[in-house]
């Protein structure tokens, strides 16, 4: 019965909620052909130290961070689609750079740029999901649904490379400035069938509200100017009175440092600890990862559907301490053993990331969801400094303590966690009914 429902729903996914999520596959699978290797080619290429590969990465996406977050709430006022065309110029302009860029000052300027459009596409994606599909239970299957196809990309982009030769080449980049390119070219065809149906689906409205009265049309026209005229000013006071939204980020920001540890540091030490077969241990674990995910995102979305979201992030958060534990315990030689480690953590995953999302699209108000969405980019600050955090704590004192560490901050999230539900929110109906000037 809930299989009929949630097909029901897949056939209400709008056409260009298809392009999303084809896109989402080409570019993810691209992009991972070739991104988790970066670290191998800079200490390959140049030497440089655990500390000096996570402050050139860290630095990147810290400034990707607040882009990211100015560009999210901008799209509250000029549109999502004008800036994801930006987003996807940057991305084939700075992918097909890092084809060709051979100095460590090149790399730093382009890897920015390749953060930048990142940090950009991913919430402008998940605010344009809420813009298409107004039914909540569609919209979230629909993120559960983007969320799965960005790791079939996953799975099966390592793994070409892998066949390929690509792993570890330099001008395998060309191929997610390709893929991008493409991706770009179907968002303006879906975009524009998007609006010819939803001009059609305003004409249609139009048509009803004609026929009532005059009073009645004025009533349920206010809010809509209302919403239209929110200023940045008036965003900044929601978002300041969030509390529980504040609490929310700086849990998450600690959440993606850890798990950001897979992608940055565990390459960086695996790779000076020169275990066997790294390369195949390197896509072996980027394989497993989105394996795991796609094989049981949905079983496990189904066996805990009658847990409250808070309960299902913190037996997530449980999972990811656990891996933590695994990692720093695990001997170098054993192959299986960083496989092992990484499938539990793909289970946290699997549950916390896509149910973080609709934790955010719930607390957002419809009129502010970009700027939910940007807030939600800061989670972001915990990608950005995982590759200096976790570099500086491998140089200093090594891998083993660099995971402990991590696993001992998985337990100040889930009580960051637990205390989410007794911190005060704004009234929205009251501040989108005018008066947020109070704030």
């Amino acid at each position: 019965m809930q299989s009929d429902v949630s097909i029901q729903r897949l056939k209400q996914f709008p056409r260009l909620m298809w392009i999303l999520l084809f896109g989402s596959f080409i570019t993810r699978g691209s992009y991972y052909m070739v991104w988790p290797f970066l670290a191998v080619i800079l200490y390959e290429k140049f030497a440089l130290s655990a500390t000096q590969v996570g402050l050139i990465l860290s630095n990147a996406a810290v400034i990707a961070v607040f882009v990211s977050f100015a560009g999210s709430i901008l799209s509250d006022r000029i549109g999502r689609h004008q800036l994801m065309y930006l987003s996807g110029v940057l991305y084939i302009i700075s992918f097909s750079l890092l084809a060709q860029v051979d100095t460590i000052s090149g790399y730093v300027v382009v890897i920015t740029l390749c953060s930048i459009a990142t940090a950009l596409w991913r919430p402008l994606t998940s605010a344009l999901i809420g813009d298409i599909i107004s039914d909540s239970k569609t919209r979230e299957l629909a993120m559960q649904s983007l969320y799965f196809v960005v790791n079939v990309g996953c799975a099966v982009g390592p793994i070409l490379g892998v066949w390929f030769g690509l792993t570890g080449e330099q001008s395998s980049f060309y191929i997610t400035a390709g893929a991008f390119a493409f991706l770009l070219a179907l968002l303006y065809w879906g975009f524009h069938q998007h609006k010819q149906s939803d001009d059609s689906a305003k004409a249609s409205s139009l048509a009803q509200a004609l026929e009532d009265s005059t009073t009645e049309a004025n009533t349920e026209s206010k809010p809509v100017s209302k919403t239209k005229a929110t200023s940045k000013s008036e965003m900044f006071a929601v978002l300041l009175k969030d509390k529980l939204l504040q609490c929310l980020i700086f849990a998450n920001i600690l959440c993606m440092f850890i798990y950001a540890q897979m992608d940055s540091s565990l390459i960086q030490y695996l790779t000076r600890a020169q275990v066997p077969d790294l390369l195949e241990l390197i896509s072996s674990m980027i394989f497993t990862n989105a394996l795991v995910i796609i094989s049981t995102q949905f079983v496990l979305l189904k066996l805990m559907s009658n847990l409250s979201l808070i309960m299902r992030i913190q037996v997530g958060l449980m999972l990811l301490m656990s891996s933590q534990i695994w990692l720093a315990v695990n001997p170098l030689e054993l192959f299986w053993g960083w496989i092992g480690a990484i499938v539990v953590m793909s289970l946290a995953e699997a549950i916390l990331f896509p149910t973080m999302n609709v934790h955010i699209d719930r607390l957002a108000p419809d009129h502010l969801r970009g700027a939910y969405f940007g807030a939600a980019s800061f989670y972001d600050f915990g990608f950005a400094l995982a590759p200096l955090g976790g570099g500086i704590i491998l140089d200093l004192f090594g891998g083993f303590w660099l995971f402990m560490f991590a696993a001992a901050l998985s337990l100040v999230v889930i009580y960051l966690y637990a205390i989410l539900d007794k911190l005060p929110r704004p009234d929205f109906a009251e501040l989108k009914s005018g008066s947020v000037s109070e704030g």
